[in-house]
C-alpha cells in the first residue's frame, strides 16, 4: 500500500513539472553584441540621402566657429559614397570631402579632401584617417561606416539614455592602429541607432559622442543633432542636420574627384 502511494506521488510531481514547463517555455537565447551592431548597420536609411548641415566648433573658452555645408550620400549595394561640400564661411567655402566606403573587410575606404586655396586634392589614407576633420572633433574614420567585423562587440548590459531603453556594448578593434582601443556604445533599442559612445585609449577617456535630437522622417529614424565632446583637447563639435530628404535620386556624378575639384555641386 505504501509503495502504491509513493508511485502516485511521483506521477503527480512529474505531471506538475510538465505543466510548469508547458506554461513557461524556455527562454529565448540572449541577443549578442554583434547581432545588435548588425541591426544598427542594416537599419533602413533610404537609398540616398541629402541634407543641410551646420558644424559649430567650440573651444575651451566657449568661443564658437560656425560652418555650413551640404551633405549627400548614396548606397551602391553594401557600399556607400558620401560628399560633404562647405558653403560658409569664406575661408572654407568650396572645400569638399569625398568618401567611397567599402563594406568588404580589409579593403580600405577611399577618401579625398579638396582644398580650394591650394587647388589640390589630398588623398586621406592610412594613419591620416585618425586625423580630425576640418578642425572638428570627428576624425575621418568617425565620418565613415566601419564594417561590423572590424571590431569585436560584447553586450555588457542595458541602460536608458534620455528615457529610452538602450543596449550597452563594448567594441574593441580587431586590428591595432585605431586611435581608440575601446569604444562603449549605447544603442537605442527601438530605433537601432547609436545614441551615445565613449572612446578610450590606454590613457583613459578621449571623447564622448552624444545624439542630442533624434526623430523619424519619412518613417526613417534620423539624427538631427549630435555632439562630440573631446575631453582630451577640451573642445567640442556640435553638428545640426536640417532639410533632410531621402530617396531623391542623388546624381552619381556628385561622387567623383572631378566634381569636388570644380568646387561646384548642383
Amino acid at each position: 500500500m505504501k509503495k502504491y502511494q509513493h508511485g502516485s506521488t511521483t506521477v503527480r510531481i512529474l505531471a506538475a513539472a510538465i505543466l510548469i514547463m508547458w506554461l513557461c517555455p524556455a527562454k529565448a537565447p540572449a541577443i549578442t553584441g554583434r547581432e545588435i551592431m548588425v541591426m544598427v548597420d542594416e537599419r533602413e536609411d533610404g537609398d540616398d540621402r541629402k541634407s543641410v548641415m551646420e558644424m559649430v566648433l567650440i573651444n575651451s573658452r566657449d568661443r564658437k566657429r560656425v560652418r555650413k555645408l551640404l551633405s549627400y550620400q548614396k548606397d551602391y549595394g553594401k557600399d556607400t559614397k558620401k560628399l560633404m561640400f562647405f558653403q560658409e564661411p569664406a575661408d572654407v567655402e568650396g572645400t569638399a570631402f569625398l568618401s567611397w566606403e567599402h563594406d568588404a573587410i580589409g579593403k580600405e575606404d577611399d577618401k579625398w579632401l579638396y582644398m580650394p586655396a591650394l587647388r589640390k586634392v589630398r588623398r586621406i589614407s592610412g594613419e591620416s584617417t585618425n586625423e580630425y576633420f576640418m578642425g572638428s572633433d570627428f576624425t575621418y574614420d568617425d565620418l565613415g561606416d566601419r564594417n561590423v567585423d572590424e571590431d569585436t562587440h560584447t553586450l555588457i548590459g542595458e541602460e536608458p539614455v534620455n528615457g529610452a531603453a538602450c543596449w550597452v556594448i563594448e567594441s574593441v578593434p580587431v586590428q591595432p592602429g585605431d586611435y581608440f582601443e575601446k569604444k562603449t556604445v549605447w544603442v537605442r533599442q527601438d530605433a537601432k541607432v547609436v545614441v551615445k559612445a565613449k572612446y578610450h585609449d590606454a590613457q583613459g577617456l578621449i571623447k564622448t559622442y552624444t545624439v542630442k535630437a533624434l526623430e523619424t522622417i519619412d518613417g526613417i529614424w534620423t539624427i538631427r543633432q549630435m555632439e562630440m565632446d573631446n575631453t582630451r583637447e577640451n573642445h567640442r563639435t556640435l553638428m545640426s542636420i536640417d532639410a533632410v530628404k531621402y530617396n531623391t535620386g542623388v546624381p552619381n556624378r556628385f561622387f567623383s574627384v572631378a566634381t569636388i575639384s570644380r568646387g561646384i555641386v548642383r
